[in-house]
C-alpha cells in the first residue's frame, strides 16, 4: 500500500512539474516576474531524505540535500548549502548557519576514515564559512569565510577567526582562539566572548522566527505589506529630522516682521 501511494504521489508531482514547465514557456520572458520562490529547498538523494525539526528555520534559497538532520531552533540562512550525499550532516539545537555557507561531508579521507559533519548545539557559523567532514562542539564559533577541513575538531567555547584555514585533523582545544592560514593558537577566549556564545545563538533563533513568519505569507499579504511600507516611507519623509532642520533653517532666514 505504501509503495502504491508513493508511486501515485510521484506521478502527480511529475505531472505538476511538466505543467509548470509548460506554463513557463507560455509566459515567455515574463515568467521571472513571479515573486514566490520556485527553489527546491529540501531534496532527497539516493535513498536519503533530510530530517528537519518543525521548529527549525530553513531559508527559501537554502539547499538541504540528502542525509541532513536539523535540530529544533536551528536556522539555515539564505544561500546556504548542506549536502549530505556521501555521508551524514547533523546540526544540533539552536545552531545558526549564516548566509552562503557550505557544509559538506567526506566519504573517507587520506587515513581511510569515514567522516560525517557533526555540529553541536548553539553553534554560530558566520557568513560564507566552509565546513567539510569536521566536528564542532556545543557553543563553538566559526568566523566569516573560515574553512574547517575534514577530520578537524573544534571543542566547546573555541573560536575560529574569520578567514582562517583549519587544516585536516587539527584539534582546537576548548576556550582557545585560532586564526590565520594555516590556523594556529592566538590567545584564550575572554569572559565576554564566552558569554556571547549563548547570546548569539538565542538572538539568531529569535530572528529566524521573524523570517519564518515572513516567508509563510502568501502573495496577497506581501503585496499589501509593500503598499503599507511605501506609505510609511512617504510619511517618514515629512517627519525626518533632516527635513525639519531644513525647515527651521529656512524660517531663520525669513525677514522679520517690523
Amino acid at each position: 500500500m505504501g509503495r502504491a501511494l508513493y508511486s501515485v504521489g510521484f506521478w502527480i508531482r511529475e505531472t505538476g512539474q511538466a505543467l509548470d514547465r509548460l506554463g513557463c514557456r507560455l509566459q515567455g520572458k515574463n515568467h521571472f516576474r513571479e515573486q514566490l520562490s520556485r527553489h527546491r529547498t529540501l531534496m532527497n538523494v539516493f535513498d536519503k531524505a533530510p530530517l528537519v525539526d518543525k521548529d527549525a528555520f530553513v531559508a527559501p534559497s537554502a539547499s538541504i540535500i540528502g542525509n541532513v538532520h536539523l535540530g529544533p531552533g536551528s536556522s539555515i540562512w539564505y544561500g546556504c548549502v548542506l549536502r549530505g550525499d556521501a555521508n551524514t550532516i547533523t546540526v544540533g539545537a539552536g545552531t545558526n548557519i549564516q548566509d552562503n555557507s557550505l557544509v559538506h561531508v567526506a566519504k573517507s579521507n587520506l587515513n581511510g576514515k569515514v567522516l560525517p559533519t557533526l555540529i553541536g548545539d548553539n553553534v554560530t557559523i558566520r557568513n560564507s564559512a566552509l565546513l567539510l567532514g569536521c566536528t564542532l562542539e556545543d557553543e563553538s564559533y566559526i568566523g566569516a569565510s573560515a574553512t574547517v577541513l575534514d577530520g578537524a575538531h573544534v571543542e566547546k567555547h573555541a573560536i575560529v577567526e574569520s578567514g582562517a584555514l583549519v587544516r585536516h585533523n587539527t584539534r582546537i582545544p576548548s576556550g582557545e582562539v585560532w586564526g590565520g592560514n594555516p590556523a594556529r593558537f592566538l590567545r584564550k577566549v575572554t569572559e565576554e566572548e564566552r558569554a556571547f556564545f549563548s547570546t548569539s545563538a538565542v538572538d539568531y533563533s529569535n530572528l529566524a522566527q521573524v523570517h519564518a513568519a515572513e516567508n509563510t505569507k502568501n502573495l496577497e499579504e506581501t503585496d499589501f505589506n509593500k503598499l503599507l511600507y511605501k506609505k510609511k516611507a512617504r510619511d517618514a519623509e515629512y517627519d525626518s529630522p533632516l527635513l525639519n532642520d531644513d525647515l527651521t533653517l529656512s524660517e531663520n532666514h525669513l525677514p522679520k516682521a517690523p
